[in-house]
């Protein structure tokens, strides 16, 4: 007679093939669409157009938050300065725009300072705004 206990338990077993391909395809994700995104890292309420356009031409990135401090390519800049900081791009690129990005809380005579500024340049300007 055989007296021996037959135990045949089950493994537990966790197959993780499956959880390692999402989290490849989900790294995969944030790595295409962190490129994506827009590298302007100042934060601004932009105001609402309709009509927008895209600018394809070489440009430079001019912004005034609300707390009235100006950046060119984000470096700070003094608007009495704009001018001197402006002129080096000028000579790099025969067709220059400007793509001018300002809070929608910002009084219009400081956007018209940079126009004027734009102006004596001879650089064209455009002003962004967020679609509706």
């Amino acid at each position: 007679m055989n007296l021996k206990k037959r135990h045949s338990r089950a493994t537990a077993e966790v197959h993780t093939s499956a959880m390692n391909d999402i989290m490849f395809f989900l790294l995969l994700f944030f790595l295409i669409a962190s490129t994506v995104t827009n590298p302007n890292v100042i934060k601004l309420m932009l105001p609402k157009s309709s009509s927008g356009q895209s600018v394809s031409k070489k440009t430079i990135i001019v912004s005034i938050n609300k707390n009235l401090q100006y950046f060119v390519d984000k470096k700070e800049v003094k608007v009495e300065d704009l001018n001197a900081v402006l002129t080096p791009y000028k000579k790099l690129a025969t067709e220059l725009t400007i793509v001018l990005y300002v809070d929608r809380t910002v009084a219009i005579q400081n956007v018209v300072q940079v126009m004027d500024t734009a102006q004596k340049l001879n650089i064209k300007l455009v002003l962004a705004t967020e679609p509706k």
